[in-house]
């Protein structure tokens, strides 16, 4: 704190929109929304013992990025527009937005049955749930991680053959992995390709993310932060069964604003891609002091801050919380709160954005930090800025 952070930060660049593409605009970000990523990252950093920071705020129709710190200790070097952090569970938006689009493509229904996509679990119980339970945590209660055992495929299907529900389907919400990672799974089979690929190639790309992996290209290693777990060792996520589809995406604070800004206007996205942003804000199950979008999380907005830490807490996350369907599922709205955080054993992402009002911020770090800090930082910035004359 004594040392403050704008000393570390540099505004590199403000974005305008520009449809899917987000051209850059070098003008300095104004003094007030400096000031807010600065405090913010003074404390959180100072805190928490992070190396490094990005972070993106959306405000007043502009994009800025705010870069602190360090992206690697040994050897030192600075957080940049350039550096690529890991997202954790903000990659199961991507996941989501994918299935949207396949089923907008005629490729599945969420209504489908798993077992119409993957036929070798006919007649078990998890082949009787319908897509939309692994997209919105409620097909009767997964655990958060598949068990060490399971490596590929083959392995995945025995496990999900002998699955046993803990609650009947659309009754409860478990935060899993294993329901979106498999949602991934069939949505690429249903469209004839590899999910890898599809992200990389199609989505990614249809969503003007050019600084946004699931495998980091050779030429692009050098931007890729090193992560600390929480002993200071470096670490970096090494993938595994469902990792791409679940928790395996990197990304520039750049690309993430992109991302935010897509979510935040997907009127302005051409044709499908901006529908099937829009569709991933539908309101299907109401749990804990949130909705449950397709894995978006949503509050009405204004909404107190003990109702997003409430949300986003470790009870909610590891634990089974009753489910109740909203019928008909709530269309997308503005006037919400919409937020996802992501963690990995070296870093710890958050996204929060309020459509209604153009403002948002995502921020990024080096290091895992309790959810709690991410949401009580992103609401003070967001205050600050929508209180602002």
């Amino acid at each position: 704190m004594k040392l403050l952070a704008a000393a570390l930060a540099t505004a590199l660049f403000s974005l305008q929109a520009a449809g899917a593409a987000r051209a850059a605009d070098l003008s300095p970000a104004p003094v007030q929304v400096r000031q807010a990523a600065d405090r913010a990252a003074a404390q959180l950093m100072d805190k928490y013992k992070i190396p490094g920071m990005a972070l993106g705020i959306v405000s007043g129709g502009r994009s800025y990025a705010f870069q602190y710190g360090a992206a690697s200790l040994e050897p030192r070097k600075p957080v940049t527009a350039d550096t690529l952090f890991e997202l954790g569970s903000i990659s199961k938006t991507f996941t989501a937005t994918l299935t949207a689009y396949a089923e907008l493509e005629g490729h599945l229904s969420l209504q489908d049955k798993v077992s119409q996509h993957l036929p070798a679990l006919k007649g078990s119980a998890f082949g009787e749930v319908p897509l939309l339970h692994l997209g919105t945590h409620t097909p009767g209660g997964l655990p958060l991680q598949l068990p060490d055992d399971i490596h590929d495929e083959a392995q995945l299907i025995r496990y999900l053959q002998h699955w046993k529900p803990s609650c009947a389907t659309g009754a409860c919400r478990t935060y899993a992995n294993p329901g979106i990672g498999t949602l991934g799974l069939i949505t690429a089979r249903s469209m004839g390709g590899d999910f890898t690929q599809l992200m990389q190639e199609r989505l990614l790309p249809a969503l003007g993310l050019h600084h946004t992996y699931l495998r980091v290209p050779q030429q692009n290693m050098p931007d890729y932060a090193m992560g600390y777990d929480k002993n200071g060792n470096p670490i970096r996520l090494k993938g595994g069964l469902l990792a791409p589809e679940a928790y395996g995406v990197r990304s520039t604070v750049g690309d993430m604003l992109a991302f935010m800004r897509a979510n935040l206007e997907p009127e302005t996205l051409p044709g499908k891609i901006g529908r099937a942003v829009a569709a991933t804000h539908t309101g299907y199950f109401q749990a804990a002091t949130f909705t449950q979008d397709l894995i978006w999380e949503q509050y009405p907005y204004p909404t107190p801050l003990q109702a997003l830490l409430e949300g986003n807490s470790p009870r909610v996350i590891a634990q089974a919380v009753p489910a109740t369907a909203i019928v008909p599922p709530t269309a997308p709205r503005a006037d919400v709160w919409i937020n996802k955080t992501g963690s990995t054993n070296g870093f710890g992402a958050y996204i929060a954005y309020i459509p209604s009002r153009k403002i948002g911020v995502v921020m990024l770090a080096n290091r895992n930090f309790p959810n709690d800090a991410r949401v009580g930082a992103a609401y003070d910035i967001i205050k600050a800025l929508d209180d602002a004359p």
